[in-house]
C-alpha cells in the first residue's frame, strides 16, 4: 500500500478537470521513495518507505528525532 511509514502520509482523492470543464475522479498518490538509514545508537540499518519531504525533515533533524516523534505520535511502534 502507497502510505509513508513515518507520517501516515497517503493517496488523495480528487478530480481530474479537462478543458471542457468534464470532472472524472483520480487519486493523487504521495511521492514516496525506498530509502534505508542508520541509526548509529542501535548500530544497524533499518529499511524505510517516507515521503520526500521526510526526507528534508531527516537531513535536517535526523533519523534518531524523527523516529521518535513518529513514535510518540503512535505511527510507528518497531523502534
Amino acid at each position: 500500500m502507497k502510505v509513508c511509514e513515518l507520517t501516515g502520509k497517503k493517496a488523495q482523492v480528487g478530480n481530474s478537470v479537462s478543458h471542457a470543464n468534464n470532472k472524472t475522479k483520480r487519486k493523487f498518490a504521495p511521492n514516496l521513495q525506498r530509502k534505508r538509514f542508520y541509526i548509529p545508537e542501535e548500530d544497524k540499518w533499518i529499511t524505510l518507505k517516507v515521503s520526500a519531504s521526510v526526507l528534508k525533515t531527516i537531513d535536517k533533524k535526523g533519523i534518531s528525532a524523527v523516529l521518535k516523534e513518529a513514535k510518540d505520535k503512535g505511527l510507528i511502534t518497531k523502534w
